[in-house]
């Protein structure tokens, strides 16, 4: 496994460094055995650290978890237990998932993901204009754009990975007809999905392409 471990205006040590080698190790021989790579930033918020971890454990599943602490040792204690945590959760599934990446990849699909700046809010001078600041396209401010998976899962795999990722969305091809589905996290903490009605004959039409 590839570790890097990373400060924010926060000194990390070998000693600190070793802490974090030692715990992911027990972590992942307990649960999961291995991983691609792993990330860890340790970062200040005022009088507060930060531990952010991220573990790339197979093909397509990205585990985050975040925690602040009064120091940098119990923030990352507490971030590692949340991961332990979703690791047992999926801990069949994951076993499972591991054994099919032994199978030639699926070719996946590639999906632009922007992120736009904010819509500032209108001042009593900007009221009476008719156009809203915007680029020159107009559209919203596009402050980054990267390239994303756009995975071909079940409604299971896509919760599981949007869970893992601790994400708040998640859009996905549908492995039962081919179109494209969302989870998401709703407000009272279920899992809300939108799976979009459409002509019968195109959902077969795909499933036969």
């Amino acid at each position: 496994m590839h570790l890097t471990v990373t400060g924010k205006q926060t000194d990390t040590g070998d000693a600190l460094r070793r802490h974090v080698e030692a715990s992911l190790g027990s972590i992942l021989g307990k649960y999961f055995k291995t991983a691609i790579e792993a990330h860890v930033v340790f970062s200040k918020e005022a009088h507060m650290s930060r531990a952010e971890i991220s573990l790339h454990i197979g093909r397509g599943i990205v585990v985050n978890a975040s925690a602040a602490a009064g120091d940098t040792y119990t923030a990352y204690d507490a971030a590692a237990e949340r991961i332990a945590k979703q690791l047992r959760r999926y801990k069949r599934r994951l076993r499972d998932h591991h054994a099919k990446a032994r199978e030639p990849a699926e070719v996946s699909e590639r999906a632009r993901d922007y992120v736009l700046a904010p819509i500032a809010e209108e001042s009593e001078e900007d009221a009476g204009s008719e156009e809203p600041e915007e680029d020159a396209g107009g559209g919203p401010t596009v402050v980054a754009e990267m390239s994303t998976e756009l995975p071909n899962l079940t409604v299971s795999e896509a919760v599981m990975r949007m869970d893992l990722a601790d994400a708040q969305v998640l859009l996905f091809r549908s492995r039962s007809h081919g179109e494209l589905n969302l989870v998401y996290r709703r407000a009272d903490g279920n899992i809300g999905w939108i799976d979009p009605e459409l002509d019968p004959t195109r959902r077969t039409r795909r499933r036969e392409a």
